[in-house]
């Protein structure tokens, strides 16, 4: 029987820091590296065109949706014959060195039609050395059957995943994230988020959306590991030095944040902790007029509860800070 083909599925938008090691390294397990672009202008394009095995398509959309960006890389792949596995991950996830040895590839070559692929999800540190894993495992594998994949805007199943599908649970291999690597970046990123689901979410919390969105600084310190040689080694020895990393000086998240505070206004998000950096001096960067319209809305009782919250974030699992956080939401709608 023949080998299925393996497509590598990945949504870009101004990934040049990581994207060059990124198809390095899917390149060398996959046989197609479907991009789907959405208006990068940090010469992300321009990478991707670079290499053999990479299909660069179009994301023509203005807005957010991760269930649109899935759905062009999806009927992009089923345009080809034959048999297909479908993997997907984002630039900043790199499968595991030791795929390259691991019985659990063959796994992966030979499961059925229908199958689900799950990988374990590894956050690596800034220092490369070590990483937590989250407590889930994610179906980022899909031995393609044409099942329709239901997507929602945003944190979506990336693949179908039908009710009835087998799973192929992998414990070996693993997907590498890298978006803590560079800590400036993610939380811009993360700024970013909170304003996004005050927008698409307004009658979301403060504090819900605050506590998701500082997750990494809730990682306790025994769930931090030390990373294995043998995750690196065999792309160290392909000449791929996956800790060189080009550190972005902006982050286009930013511009994003002060556009929609410019549409929204600045009370629109004064219940949100994105006030932590000097937006005045962004929006200087950025060509804005009015530098009011951008400085800190936030009320006494407001930073007074971001205070609250960023001291407590460590020990958000506990009962009494758990109640406090479900008074502050109850009776005054935080």
């Amino acid at each position: 029987m023949k080998r299925p083909k393996i497509i590598c599925l990945t949504p870009v938008k101004n990934e040049a820091w990581i994207l060059d090691n990124f198809i390095k390294c899917a390149s060398l397990w996959a046989d197609h590296i479907i991009i789907s672009d959405q208006k990068s202008e940090d010469g992300s394009r321009e990478i991707a065109r670079k290499y053999p095995k990479v299909i660069l398509v179009d994301n023509s959309h203005d807005f957010f949706s991760e269930e649109v960006r899935q759905k062009v890389l999806i009927n992009e792949a089923r345009k080809m014959v034959g048999a297909k596995i479908l993997i997907t991950l984002d630039a900043d996830e790199f499968l595991t060195a030791n795929y390259m040895e691991s019985i659990e590839w063959d796994n992966i070559i030979n499961c059925k039609p229908g199958t689900v692929i799950k990988f374990k999800f590894v956050n690596l540190t800034p220092d490369f050395l070590h990483y937590w894993i989250p407590p889930f495992i994610m179906p980022w594998g899909y031995y393609d059957d044409g099942s329709k994949h239901y997507g929602s805007k945003i944190h979506s199943k990336r693949l179908p995943v039908p009710s009835d599908s087998k799973s192929l649970v992998l414990d070996d291999i693993k997907v590498m994230h890298f978006q803590y690597t560079d800590w400036e970046r993610m939380e811009s990123k993360h700024r970013w988020y909170q304003c996004w689901e005050r927008i698409n979410n307004p009658k979301r919390s403060a504090i819900r959306i605050y506590r998701q969105y500082h997750h990494m600084y809730s990682i306790k310190r025994e769930e931090i590991k030390i990373v294995p040689n043998e995750w690196f080694e065999g792309y160290l020895k392909k000449g791929i030095d996956l800790t060189k990393i080009i550190k972005d000086k902006v982050y286009y998240w930013d511009e994003i944040v002060l556009n929609y505070i410019e549409k929204y206004g600045k009370n629109f998000f004064s219940k949100e902790s994105i006030w932590d950096i000097d937006w005045v001096q962004k929006v200087k960067e950025y060509g804005y007029k009015d530098l009011d319209e951008f400085k800190d809305p936030r009320n006494i009782f407001q930073k007074l509860l971001h205070w609250y919250l960023k001291k407590t974030q460590y020990y958000q699992d506990r009962v009494f800070i758990r109640g406090v956080d479900k008074i502050l939401v109850d009776l005054l709608g935080m």
